[in-house]
């Protein structure tokens, strides 16, 4: 198995290469009758793309996406949905000289080490231009949302840039969009800028945590014990390249905190139950509770960089290596689309295993 496919109802296969002729997705099990056109997912993937300030890849791709099949006269047909984004920009040459060498940090040596055979030229698979087509598939899936569930909202934003966090009193969700970083915060927005600008033309890089949320997501989405919404969503996100670490709700600062401190208190009001805190970040028991989905997701800094690192070669030979080519100072950057095209993609497939099981039946309080 190559395992190049994730979902259970809502599936998504993505192929191709960094370096390759093209990259894309098949995304099969959409419901038919789905209102979508190249339209609807071209802007998420304007999101993405490279080049778009000095603070990303220069790499130039207008990953402009193609639907091929599972789409007739602007709707979706219920079959296997084909989507396609050209490789345009590609300079294999910049990759020549680490052909038989493995760059620290990446996947080079463990995909020898496990296949004995690799795409060197911007890593292949392993490469974050894999993320574009896991955004175009994560369109699709907010296409189907936005008809199945029409008051939900999916927002992504950068909430630290190496050690330097926003100040949450300040967070402003309308102004993600405002700033090169997605931040909500306009004074730590100035700051990055600054810092990351500096990181740059030192020929260094650095990580950053992204935090998604959801808002408008139904309660019981999610079942025990395999098949937990946060175990999914974790899952989701930790397969996008460069995640380290992955948190639902509080997440690890969980363990800081007693049992009085932690406990989501709930009260009923006009329109069922209503929850006092959100600790949990919409999920208890793998189900959602109808609050906001928190999801964060730590990426690590961006392994190709112009300072010389020590490392081997295929033969074994100890050498200083400085990665040459276009690439991001600060991959976390652009890790937020992607971010929530995987959480969309997670909630349609958790909407649709929900009403295939219960039929969208809820337990009566009250």
């Amino acid at each position: 198995m190559s395992l190049n496919t994730f979902g259970h109802l809502f599936r998504v296969t993505t192929w191709g290469e960094s370096h390759g002729p093209a990259i894309g997705c098949t995304v099969d099990g959409c419901p038919p009758g789905i209102a979508l056109t190249e339209a609807d997912i071209q802007p998420w993937l304007d999101k993405r793309k490279p080049g778009q300030n000095k603070f990303t890849t220069q790499r130039k791709e207008p990953d402009e996406v193609r639907i091929l099949s599972g789409v007739f006269e602007g709707r979706t047909t219920g079959t296997a949905i084909q989507l396609m984004i050209e490789n345009t920009d590609q300079r294999s040459k910049d990759y020549g000289d680490i052909a038989q060498a493995f760059r620290p940090g990446h996947a080079d040596i463990t995909y020898h080490q496990k296949y004995g055979h690799r795409d060197y030229r911007g890593g292949g698979r392993s490469s974050a231009r894999e993320t574009a087509a896991r955004v175009a598939a994560g369109g699709v899936a907010r296409a189907a949302l936005a008809a199945l569930l029409p008051g939900m909202r999916i927002t992504g934003y950068m909430v630290q840039m190496g050690p330097h966090a926003i100040d949450r009193s300040r967070v402003d969700l309308n102004i993600v969009g405002d700033n090169p970083f997605w931040c909500p915060d306009p004074v730590a927005a100035t700051d990055w800028a600054a810092f990351l600008d500096a990181l740059r033309l030192s020929h260094n890089s650095v990580g950053a945590v992204i935090e998604v949320i959801a808002e408008g997501v139904p309660p019981g989405l999610g079942a025990p014990l395999y098949g937990k919404l946060d175990s999914d969503l974790a899952s989701a996100m930790m397969s996008i390249n460069a995640v380290k670490a992955v948190e639902i709700g509080d997440g690890m600062a969980a363990a800081t905190l007693t049992g009085v401190d932690n406990a989501d208190e709930i009260r009923m009001g006009p329109n069922g139950p209503e929850f006092l805190s959100n600790h949990a970040g919409g999920i208890l028991g793998g189900i959602s509770t109808g609050q906001p989905v928190i999801c964060r997701f730590a990426v690590k800094p961006t392994s190709s960089i112009l300072t010389p690192r020590q490392t081997i070669n295929q033969r074994g030979e100890e050498i200083d290596l400085i990665t040459k080519g276009r690439h991001d100072p600060c991959v976390g950057i652009r890790a937020v689309p992607v971010g929530e095209a995987m959480m969309a993609c997670v909630l349609l497939d958790h909407l649709l295993l929900d009403r295939g099981q219960t039929g969208g039946l809820r337990g009566i309080l009250g």
